[in-house]
Protein backbone atom coordinates (compact mmCIF):
# COMPACT_ATOMS: atom_id res chain seq x y z
CA UNK A 1 0.00 0.00 0.00
CA UNK A 2 2.92 2.77 0.71
CA UNK A 3 4.37 1.43 -2.40
CA UNK A 4 1.13 2.46 -4.83
CA UNK A 5 0.96 5.78 -2.57
CA UNK A 6 4.58 6.64 -2.94
CA UNK A 7 3.87 5.88 -6.98
CA UNK A 8 0.35 8.06 -7.13
CA UNK A 9 2.40 11.01 -5.48
CA UNK A 10 5.47 10.41 -7.54
CA UNK A 11 3.37 10.24 -10.92
CA UNK A 12 1.07 13.78 -9.75
CA UNK A 13 4.61 15.36 -9.06
CA UNK A 14 5.33 14.79 -12.78
CA UNK A 15 2.53 16.20 -14.01
CA UNK A 16 2.04 18.98 -12.12
CA UNK A 17 6.07 20.15 -12.78
CA UNK A 18 5.17 19.16 -16.92
CA UNK A 19 7.35 16.51 -16.62
CA UNK A 20 4.44 14.84 -18.94
CA UNK A 21 5.86 16.86 -21.89
CA UNK A 22 9.14 15.47 -21.54
CA UNK A 23 7.87 11.96 -21.78
CA UNK A 24 5.84 12.27 -24.46
CA UNK A 25 8.89 14.69 -26.36
CA UNK A 26 11.54 11.26 -25.16
CA UNK A 27 9.06 9.12 -26.82
CA UNK A 28 8.68 10.92 -29.96
CA UNK A 29 12.43 11.37 -30.28
CA UNK A 30 13.28 7.43 -29.81
CA UNK A 31 10.41 6.46 -32.62
CA UNK A 32 12.01 8.63 -34.61
CA UNK A 33 15.66 7.85 -34.23
CA UNK A 34 14.23 4.01 -34.93
CA UNK A 35 12.45 5.17 -38.05
CA UNK A 36 15.69 6.90 -39.45
CA UNK A 37 17.45 4.34 -38.64
CA UNK A 38 15.89 1.34 -40.78
CA UNK A 39 17.35 3.36 -44.04
CA UNK A 40 20.31 5.69 -42.85
CA UNK A 41 23.49 5.28 -40.40
CA UNK A 42 22.92 6.05 -36.93
CA UNK A 43 24.59 9.14 -36.73
CA UNK A 44 22.77 10.70 -39.39
CA UNK A 45 19.51 9.00 -37.66
CA UNK A 46 20.06 10.58 -34.73
CA UNK A 47 21.26 14.22 -36.20
CA UNK A 48 18.34 13.93 -38.29
CA UNK A 49 15.92 13.47 -35.55
CA UNK A 50 17.39 16.88 -33.67
CA UNK A 51 17.22 19.11 -36.56
CA UNK A 52 14.35 21.35 -35.83
CA UNK A 53 13.19 21.05 -39.68
CA UNK A 54 11.93 17.54 -39.25
CA UNK A 55 9.38 17.49 -36.34
CA UNK A 56 7.22 14.58 -36.46
CA UNK A 57 3.30 14.15 -35.36
CA UNK A 58 4.24 13.75 -31.56
CA UNK A 59 6.99 16.81 -31.87
CA UNK A 60 4.68 19.32 -32.96
CA UNK A 61 1.92 18.06 -30.24
CA UNK A 62 4.44 18.84 -27.51
CA UNK A 63 5.48 21.46 -28.60
CA UNK A 64 1.49 23.20 -28.96
CA UNK A 65 1.10 21.34 -25.66
CA UNK A 66 4.10 23.19 -23.58
CA UNK A 67 3.23 26.20 -25.59
CA UNK A 68 -0.65 26.32 -24.60
CA UNK A 69 0.81 25.48 -21.22
CA UNK A 70 2.84 28.50 -20.99
CA UNK A 71 0.23 30.87 -22.11
CA UNK A 72 -2.16 29.38 -19.47
CA UNK A 73 0.37 30.10 -16.46
CA UNK A 74 0.49 26.28 -15.44
CA UNK A 75 4.42 26.00 -16.26
CA UNK A 76 5.24 28.65 -13.31
CA UNK A 77 2.83 28.33 -11.41
CA UNK A 78 1.25 31.82 -11.66
CA UNK A 79 -1.49 31.86 -14.06
CA UNK A 80 -0.91 34.58 -16.93
CA UNK A 81 -5.08 35.09 -17.23
CA UNK A 82 -6.67 34.78 -13.82
CA UNK A 83 -10.04 34.58 -15.21
CA UNK A 84 -8.85 31.24 -17.25
CA UNK A 85 -7.39 30.07 -14.45
CA UNK A 86 -10.88 30.00 -12.52
CA UNK A 87 -12.55 28.62 -14.98
CA UNK A 88 -13.73 25.88 -14.44
CA UNK A 89 -12.29 25.38 -11.27
CA UNK A 90 -14.03 25.20 -8.19
CA UNK A 91 -13.60 27.60 -5.70
CA UNK A 92 -14.42 27.69 -1.93
CA UNK A 93 -14.56 30.80 -0.06
CA UNK A 94 -15.94 30.60 3.31
CA UNK A 95 -15.12 33.29 6.05
CA UNK A 96 -12.84 32.47 8.63
CA UNK A 97 -13.82 30.99 12.07
CA UNK A 98 -12.57 32.72 14.93
CA UNK A 99 -11.35 30.32 17.78
CA UNK A 100 -11.27 32.47 20.89
CA UNK A 101 -9.86 31.06 24.26
CA UNK A 102 -11.44 32.92 27.33
CA UNK A 103 -9.52 31.10 30.06
CA UNK A 104 -8.49 27.81 30.85
CA UNK A 105 -9.28 24.52 32.68
CA UNK A 106 -7.16 24.64 35.41
CA UNK A 107 -4.39 21.61 35.60
CA UNK A 108 -5.53 18.49 37.38
CA UNK A 109 -3.88 17.85 40.88
CA UNK A 110 -2.86 14.09 41.27
CA UNK A 111 -2.27 12.65 44.46
CA UNK A 112 1.73 12.26 45.64
CA UNK A 113 0.79 8.34 46.84
CA UNK A 114 0.39 7.55 42.85
CA UNK A 115 3.41 8.53 42.00
CA UNK A 116 5.27 7.48 45.50
CA UNK A 117 6.05 3.72 46.09
CA UNK A 118 3.71 2.82 49.39
CA UNK A 119 6.10 1.17 52.31
CA UNK A 120 2.88 -0.98 53.13
CA UNK A 121 2.33 -2.54 49.67
CA UNK A 122 4.54 -5.22 51.15
CA UNK A 123 5.50 -6.44 54.66
CA UNK A 124 9.12 -6.45 55.21
CA UNK A 125 10.77 -10.48 55.33
CA UNK A 126 10.23 -12.49 58.07
CA UNK A 127 13.73 -12.70 59.16
CA UNK A 128 17.29 -11.23 57.80
CA UNK A 129 18.56 -13.23 54.68
CA UNK A 130 21.31 -15.11 55.60
CA UNK A 131 25.06 -13.61 55.21
CA UNK A 132 28.50 -15.44 54.92
CA UNK A 133 30.50 -16.05 58.10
Amino acid sequence: MRRLSTLLVLCAWLLASGAHWDLAQGFGWARMVVNYSRTMPLEQAIRLTFSPENLCGVCEFVAEGKTRAAADGSANGAPANPESAAKGKLVLATAPEHLFVVGSAPAPSWPAEHFLANPHARPAPPTEPPRAA
